[in-house]
């Protein structure tokens, strides 16, 4: 049977998109948004739509591997989440703790080298979903070339007031002195930080925000920004890739801009240097008359030897 003419483009556009990738984001974030949404429109109810999801998840993951991308954090489950309803919590429960276990025996997952964690406030989630999470970092502890962040019961703004609060107690009673606060003091005090700064967020399901997610480490490191209007569970290879190139496109601009700044730079420099060399040499005429002027203006660019210097005094 021959292939589809739009599967053929699409394949084609796809190694497009691949020959024009040559750097990659180390860190990316994603906003796994429109499971649910999803399962409507499909006549199913939401968790069809969050198991749907979680087979592009593991997809993602083959993705990021091909790319050479070291980092993936996951928006599995905000806190938030936690005003749904019970009966559409019960089987997010039930698959997170299914998918946890699953990923944490997947031969694939030890094969790539996948180090799970979760991140955010674990004590929160059933007892039955931690010890998922727990077995999870466990089994996957010895991996070192590939991470995996699961974000769960997670609220960035929460994250950092949480770390406030330490830093605050910590002033308080004496263990921390206020001079030492810097950025590695809020870190050790964030949940379970990521090791990098977020270099990209993907959102899917067409909202343009990104929810309180990970505010330290992307929004503080600027991290390049993609919305996309699939829902998640339809979220393709070609998606990802146009993150990866909006990632790249924003990173060449940031270089040309870096280089145009640098070069504004050593001109403004210039100038100033060139300025103070003029009125030294007009000191110097002033205050030696018998001085040979020529040799003199000779010697500072942009003056007109014998002419009508601008002196300051």
């Amino acid at each position: 049977m021959f292939p589809r003419p739009y599967d053929v483009v699409e394949r084609a556009y796809l190694r497009l998109l691949h020959r024009e990738i040559d750097e990659v984001p180390t860190h990316v974030a994603i906003i796994q948004d429109g499971n649910r949404r999803y399962a409507r429109e499909q006549g199913r109810d939401a968790p069809d739509g969050h198991r749907a999801g979680a087979d592009t998840t593991e997809r993602v993951l083959d993705w990021c591997a091909d790319l050479g991308i070291a980092e993936l954090t996951l928006y599995a489950f905000s806190t938030e989440n936690f005003e749904r309803p019970d009966e559409e919590l019960d089987p997010l429960f039930d698959l997170l703790e299914a998918k946890l276990l699953e990923f944490a025996d997947a031969d694939r997952v030890h094969d790539q080298g996948v180090c799970i964690r979760a991140i955010g406030d674990v004590e929160r989630l059933p007892p039955r979903v931690r010890d998922a999470v727990a077995y999870a970092e466990r089994r996957t502890a010895d991996n070192d070339r590939f991470r995996l962040n699961v974000a769960l019961a997670y609220g960035g703004r929460n994250e950092l007031l949480s770390a406030a609060r330490d830093i605050a107690r910590d002033v308080d009673n004496g263990a921390l002195d206020p001079d030492d606060v810097d950025v590695d003091a809020v870190e050790r005090r964030l949940y379970d930080r990521p090791v990098r700064d977020v270099d990209l967020i993907v959102r899917t399901g067409g909202d343009e925000r990104t929810s309180n997610f990970l505010p330290w480490h992307a929004n503080g490191n600027e991290a390049a920004v993609y919305f996309c209007a699939p829902y998640w569970p339809e979220f393709s290879e070609i998606d990802f890739m146009r993150a990866i190139r909006t990632y790249q496109s924003r990173e060449e601009s940031w270089q040309r801009a870096r280089t145009e700044r640098a070069v504004a730079l050593v001109h403004a420099a210039a100038e100033v240097e060139l300025a103070e060399a003029r009125r030294v040499a007009g000191r110097l005429r002033d205050r030696l008359p018998d001085i040979d002027t020529d040799a003199l203006s000779s010697a500072v660019p942009g003056d007109d030897p014998g002419g009508d210097s601008e002196r300051v005094d």
